[in-house]
């Protein structure tokens, strides 16, 4: 039995609940939050790594400093990701935030273009301008920018373009992104807890056990989507790829209650409209190559 679609839509429904999580640490500020996330993701991966011994990776990489430029910025752009959205879940955004990762697949499509010198399909270019309306009418109704979904994509979308080209597996990359971010986690955690304005250990004890759950919750969903991607087709992944923010824009409406109707659903309507016929025409790519 091939378990690839299993793998993959259980990576991607963990990622639609994760509002679920955060909100339980709304008591802190995200840049603690990010700051144990990144410590505690570091100490489960390290773990795994232990018990695979899957070591011999990380001395090559001590001799390539192009390689360690390339997983440092990539370890930049998934803290800017990580701190966009932990602020976005305990600020009340949550549609921001699964705007973002609606859209994620179409900037995908731009970086393709802009960086990669890859050449969209019409139906590819379609979909990027009524995903491009869609932004302007939030920006026109809201008085702003979506700031919150741009950022979420532009980062997450330059993080697989990075990952992409990489040379370590998932496991290893989270691995050795952890290890660069974790000196500047550690001393921030050093400074608040100095500071007087740290918060762990909190004296809730359930709070605290949420705090070292960060490391799991954050690495199992992408060991799972790693395997997952090995198994199916990149179509596929690319539809399953909407569960997530689907289940983050229902937590958003019928469980937080967040205000959503008229010109919010007319934007929200152009990016589903250009979502859909991206998928079409990803389908109709497929066929015809067989």
């Amino acid at each position: 039995m091939n378990y690839g679609p299993f793998y993959a839509a259980l990576a991607f429904t963990l990622w639609g609940v994760f509002p679920l999580f955060f909100r339980r640490l709304a008591m802190l500020p995200a840049g603690e939050v990010l700051a144990h996330r990144i410590v505690w993701s570091l100490a489960f991966v390290l773990i795994v790594l232990g018990v695979r011994r899957q070591w011999g990776w990380l001395r090559p990489l001590l001799r390539q400093p192009r390689v360690l430029g390339a997983f440092a910025a990539s370890a930049l752009l998934l803290a800017v990701n990580w701190l966009t959205y932990i602020w976005s879940v305990n600020h009340g955004h949550v549609l921001d935030a699964s705007l973002g990762y609606f859209i994620t697949p179409l900037v995908n499509v731009l970086l393709g273009y802009t960086v990669l010198h890859e050449r969209p399909r019409r139906g590819q270019w379609v979909a990027l301008a009524l995903a491009t309306a869609g932004v302007v009418w939030l920006t026109v109704q809201a008085g702003q920018l979506p700031w919150i979904a741009l950022v979420l994509a532009a980062s997450f979308g330059s993080y697989g373009l990075l990952r992409k080209v990489a040379v370590l597996g998932p496991l290893e990359g989270l691995a050795l992104e952890a290890m660069l971010l974790a000196p500047l986690a550690i001393a921030a955690l050093l400074f608040w807890q100095a500071q007087g304005s740290g918060q762990f250990p909190l004296p809730d004890t359930a709070t605290n056990l949420w705090l070292l759950a960060a490391g799991p919750i954050t690495a199992v969903p992408l060991l799972l989507f790693a395997a997952g991607a090995r198994r199916i087709s990149m179509t596929t992944l690319g539809l399953m790829q909407y569960i997530g923010p689907t289940i983050q824009f229902g937590l958003g409406v019928w469980l937080f209650g967040e205000p959503f109707g008229g010109a919010r659903l007319a934007g929200f309507g152009l990016i589903w409209l250009a979502l859909a016929v991206y998928s079409v025409e990803g389908w109709r790519a497929r066929d015809q190559h067989g």
